[in-house]
């Protein structure tokens, strides 16, 4: 009872340091912020214009006396959170937050792979609170990367899951082959074999800039690393894979500038 080609929806950084991070991503990204309309929780919204785009909140204690970094996290829409909860963990998946409901948002679960990439599942309340995004939009985001131990395996997973399609397989050489899906013939992202160098698999979020040399001044003005790149990609974009102040990674992609 697979759900049929379900999209990434909304984005969420756990950090030690919300203050921080609201400057960082206002410089980098152009976000803007306000607080949760939702009083009861102490959570803040990024903003596009008025448009809010990714959530923020302080990371759960249980995370940071784990040692786990500040991270993003990815949600994809699904039509019934308990039932793709519950496919998930028939095809391999561990629960870290099972089906809960957020007053006036929707409901939501915390998930990881069957290789430990977490992830999480989301039905809005209504409808119109999952705005569709034109391809490329600046300060949106317009890629998702998983970094996998085995590519081949997590596709399988993702596309039972979800119904994502198969794409474009770009050989990266040495490095194996990256292999691209789609989403309603969408292309969305890309998965391949991480490098041994990583200890744990995950997913990578790309944010949308203007123009990728001023993007990555940017990060490094405000703090942030860059970890590689900027590099071009097939098809003319730029990317550079970064991290910001408090040690969450993310990356950028746009045009050279």
């Amino acid at each position: 009872m697979g759900n049929s080609q379900r999209p990434f929806t909304w984005y969420e950084l756990l950090t030690t340091d919300p203050a921080a991070a609201k400057i960082f991503y206002g410089k980098v990204a152009g976000w803007g912020t306000q607080a949760s309309p939702n009083a009861d929780v102490d959570y803040t919204l990024f903003t596009l214009g008025a448009t809010p785009v990714a959530g923020l909140m302080d990371q759960p204690e249980e995370a940071k006396a784990m040692g786990a970094p500040p991270s993003w996290i990815g949600y994809v829409d699904v039509d019934d959170v308990d039932a793709t909860t519950d496919q998930a963990k028939r095809l391999g998946s561990s629960v870290y937050v099972p089906p809960t409901d957020i007053p006036n948002v929707g409901r939501f679960a915390v998930i990881a792979d069957p290789q430990g990439a977490t992830f999480a599942l989301l039905k809005w309340a209504s409808p119109g609170m999952a705005q569709p995004v034109e391809a490329n939009t600046p300060g949106r985001v317009g890629w998702h990367e998983l970094m996998a131990v085995n590519w081949e395996k997590a596709f399988a997973f993702y596309s039972e899951l979800f119904s994502w399609q198969k794409g474009e397989a770009v050989s990266m050489g040495p490095m194996g082959t990256y292999q691209l899906f789609s989403v309603n013939g969408q292309p969305i992202g890309g998965m391949f074999n991480k490098p041994e160098i990583l200890p744990v698999p995950f997913w990578l979020y790309y944010i949308n800039a203007n123009g990728i040399d001023t993007a990555t001044e940017r990060v490094k003005a405000s703090g942030g690393q860059i970890l590689n790149g900027p590099m071009e990609v097939p098809g003319g974009s730029w990317i550079v894979q970064c991290s910001d102040p408090q040690r969450a990674m993310f990356a950028l992609v746009g045009p050279k500038s």
